[in-house]
């Protein structure tokens, strides 16, 4: 049916009843872990936590480099980005939150995202990122 930004910047969409898909990739308890996590990360960390799951290219740190000014307020962004097909990762963050999540922050989400994805479990990778992440940046 549609889909609309929010003001919060999460994409709300609607479908029409039975219209669902037949083979949805995330159970709703996953969505909703993700989705906690996403809101306890940001809120704690005060820094804009977004997702991408897909392809990355060649270059999974360039791919998530074009993807980050598309996120919201994504100069204040980590953007953690999957290539599943890949398996490869990616964490870059935004011009004004790069001094406090650096690349040994960002290595340390990669890091405790592989256990998880090694065991097929891409949503839990993600989560420990964004905790691990969310823990590790440094105070304003």
């Amino acid at each position: 049916m549609g889909a609309v930004v929010t003001s919060s910047g999460r994409i709300s969409a609607a479908r029409f009843p039975g219209s669902t898909p037949t083979t949805p990739p995330f159970t709703r308890d996953e969505l909703v872990a993700l989705d906690d996590a996403l809101t306890d990360g940001t809120e704690r960390a005060l820094v804009r936590f977004s997702v991408y799951i897909g392809e990355l290219g060649d270059d999974a740190v360039a791919g998530a480099g074009a993807i980050l000014p598309s996120v919201p307020e994504h100069e204040h962004a980590v953007l953690i980005a999957v290539s599943p097909n890949t398996r490869e990762v990616a964490v870059v963050s935004g011009a004004h939150v790069a001094d406090r999540v650096n690349d040994r922050v960002c290595g340390l989400g990669i890091t405790a995202a592989i256990a998880s994805f090694k065991a097929n479990q891409l949503i839990d990778g993600v989560i420990a990122a964004i905790r691990v992440i969310t823990s590790a940046v440094a105070p304003i």
